[in-house]
């Protein structure tokens, strides 16, 4: 098979296979319980962030305080690009009132609150990037030879999956359906498949580029974790919920760390 057919295959059924599994897991998962497996939603993007994306990123570049500069720039952007999104739903200046009258008659009727998608929206571009970035290393691995880009889809697949996981949950607690959390998270992984044609085509070209569209990608993942998803953990204050809490966020860190020490052990 030509090189670039391995390309497309795999960037294609790589992005497919890790949507479906995390579709498998999150699709079984009660309504009721979404809510409170954002704690592991947030465990999942912080490991994934601090364990693999930045450190990898760190390892491709000579210019780490450049990097950490565009996780920084990324963190505002991402501050400003929420900020055009809370303006488009909420016109006058009883917006915030507005909001908590909301929240206040949610937690009366025992309803889940969410964030006109926003959070969803915000994550969705990240996993853009992410996705984009794992394209280029699955056709540069290509590159150099069909085994390493086959063990280097499959490691990918492997690594995505608990981040896929962590999205779908993000995206239905921001007030995605199933459906729709599915179809988007599918339509993101499919560029994939553009991050594998640009790296045949033009792989030295980009090669520098690749520590700031993963800073891109883990600011984020960093801007949702600590601004919409952290902040509504700490609403429920019983020591209860707040141990459950952490154990999620311990459990979801530890699965991005033994699935990168399976792959790479």
């Amino acid at each position: 098979m030509h090189t670039l057919l391995w390309i497309l295959f795999s960037c294609f059924i790589g992005g497919l296979l890790s949507v479906t599994a995390a579709a498998l897991v999150t699709m079984n998962t009660r309504t009721h319980l979404v809510s409170h497996l954002v704690s592991y939603a947030v465990g999942a993007m912080l490991g994934a962030v601090f364990l693999e994306i930045l450190p990898h990123a760190f390892k491709l570049t000579n210019n780490i305080e450049a990097t950490t500069f565009v996780v920084l720039f990324g963190i505002l952007l991402f501050f400003v690009l929420e900020k055009l999104l809370l303006w488009r739903h909420c016109h006058g200046d009883h917006c915030e009132v507005h909001d908590v009258h909301q929240e206040d008659h949610a937690l009366k009727n025992h309803q889940h609150t969410h964030d006109d998608r926003r959070s969803g929206s915000m994550i969705m571009v990240g996993d853009l990037f992410h996705n984009f970035v794992d394209g280029i290393l699955i056709g540069s691995a290509f590159m150099v030879s069909t085994s390493l880009g086959i063990v280097t889809a499959l490691a990918i697949i492997a690594h995505e999956i608990p981040q896929e996981v962590g999205n779908f949950l993000i995206l239905l607690h921001s007030g995605y359906k199933k459906k729709e959390a599915f179809i988007f998270n599918l339509l993101a992984s499919f560029s994939t498949v553009l991050g594998g044609l640009l790296a045949y085509f033009i792989l030295e070209s980009m090669m520098n580029w690749i520590p700031f569209i993963l800073a891109l990608a883990a600011s984020s993942m960093i801007y949702v974790s600590i601004a919409d998803l952290i902040p509504g953990l700490h609403k429920k204050t019983e020591l209860r919920s707040t141990i459950f809490q952490v154990t999620l966020i311990v459990l979801g860190i530890a699965s991005v760390a033994i699935t990168q020490l399976i792959v790479e052990g």
